[in-house]
């Protein structure tokens, strides 16, 4: 590590342009929080010897601490380590004034990882692949809106080309992507500079709806480090560029929502692809894998939809998920296997939204598959392109459902840290709570006089 910290040193003296620097952890929300520091002190944060409370880990969407929360009022809101993950510095080019971001991850007082830090969660889970001789290799996608930002409710960007706003769904379109390029070009730009491995970006079913795919890595910690960056980036430099940038599951009711769909693989020690047996079914631990998946899925629904709005985009009749099930090149189930070569063969799972955590997405699901391969468990029959087969069991229908069936689920007891799991549920109620007390607008126009 010594050697990597004055690689970055030395990489900062080069830029005598940043005076400040962003040192921050990732909260339970997906959330970057932090400080800015003086350029002066990147080796204190290098080193570990930045001190943040334990508590802002599990704050609330809104930034707010959760009440009767044990970490705040019984600890004294005590502080934790601030340790480098070891992921480079990473430039931003788009705020006033040239920066760049240190991230962190919290440890206890004696050194020990903070298991409440979701990206502690996950590097568990890839400790016991690593006991198994086996490697994730993942990839993901991720969808976003371009919306107005001097408008209160979304509405689509004015193209910078025809100077009119975009009003309707552009599924494909190259003259969108065209008309974008100049967004496009600097955020490729930016995940370069970043090390994020960006692939193909396309115009998706929405007004203003854009995918782009980051490329498959051998390291799911690195893979949601990429995602959660990717999003800080492409918000920035949408401001840039006179956009806002949303992540939201569904900011429209009657338009696509924006996924954040996961490939992944495993290989063993010599490299090989365990899913690949050389047919198009797939090997018995790939169906394993599944098994584990499907069986841990309504538990891990508040992860792949943490949020009041989450719930908008998991709808019947869309490409959003609803049902536990699974199948071949079938973009109507939760769980596809894509068609293809077999040396590539992999799972796709489609539950989640935009709006959730890296972090805890890429541990649900790798630690889902993880029981299933352990367990040997059967997925069931997969469901047919023309819908055929057996009924399968619904996802929670709504957060509150979410928040009771993570609350008490068995397999996620196994995925993640108790300390974690009260923190994200008592996260999530708090949130809930808030959004009962408040009466939206159309509410009072339905019902002020006609009831």
């Amino acid at each position: 590590m010594s050697d990597a910290i004055a690689d970055v040193l030395s990489w900062l003296e080069s830029r005598n342009d940043i005076q400040s620097l962003r040192a921050a952890v990732c909260d339970l929300n997906g959330v970057m929080r932090g400080k800015r520091i003086p350029v002066e002190q990147a080796r204190k944060a290098l080193e570990g010897k930045l001190r943040m409370p334990y508590s802002l880990i599990g704050l609330d969407i809104w930034g707010e601490d959760i009440e009767g929360n044990t970490l705040v009022f019984s600890t004294g809101d005590a502080d934790g380590l601030c340790q480098w993950t070891g992921r480079g510095i990473l430039p931003v080019e788009w705020t006033a004034h040239p920066t760049a971001l240190v991230p962190l991850w919290l440890a206890d007082e004696n050194g020990a990882p903070y298991l409440g830090d979701p990206r502690r969660a996950l590097a568990c889970i890839l400790d016991r692949y690593k006991a198994l001789g086996l490697t994730p290799v993942t990839a993901t996608e991720l969808e976003f809106y371009l919306v107005d930002p001097q408008s209160q409710r979304p509405v689509g960007p004015v193209s910078p080309v025809t100077g009119r706003r975009l009003d309707s769904d552009a599924a494909l379109s190259i003259d969108e992507i065209d008309d974008f390029e100049s967004f496009i070009h600097d955020v490729y730009e930016a995940c370069r500079a970043q090390g994020i491995p960006v692939d193909t970006a396309i115009a998706e079913n929405g007004v203003g709806q854009f995918e782009i795919n980051l490329n498959h890595v051998a390291d799911a910690l690195r893979a949601a480090d990429d995602a959660v960056l990717f999003k800080r980036t492409v918000k920035g430099i949408a401001r840039k560029h006179g956009f806002a940038a949303c992540f939201m599951a569904k900011p429209y009711g009657d338009r696509a929502g924006n996924g954040f769909h996961v490939h992944f693989s495993l290989v063993d020690a010599e490299g090989r692809n365990v899913f690949d047996d050389g047919t198009d079914q797939g090997s018995e631990i790939m169906r394993h894998a599944v098994g584990g998946l499907l069986a841990a899925m309504a538990e891990s629904t508040l992860v792949f939809a943490p949020h009041f709005n989450s719930y908008r985009r998991l709808r019947p009749r869309s490409y959003a998920p609803t049902a536990v099930a699974w199948g071949y090149e079938n973009r109507m189930v939760a769980i596809r296997i894509p068609g293809g070569p077999t040396a590539a063969r992999r799972i796709e799972h489609r539950v989640s939204g935009a709006d959730a955590n890296p972090y805890l997405v890429l541990a649900a699901i790798l630690g889902a598959a993880l029981i299933g391969i352990e367990r040997q468990m059967s997925p069931g029959d997969p469901i047919g392109n023309d819908g055929q087969g057996v009924v399968p069991a619904k996802l929670p229908p709504d957060w509150a459902s979410a928040i009771a069936t993570f609350e008490s689920g068995t397999h996620v007891a196994e995925i993640f840290p108790a300390i974690l799991r009260d923190s994200f549920v008592a996260c999530k109620r708090q949130e809930l709570n808030t959004f009962a007390l408040n009466v939206s607008d159309f509410e009072i126009e339905t019902y002020l006089e006609s009831v």
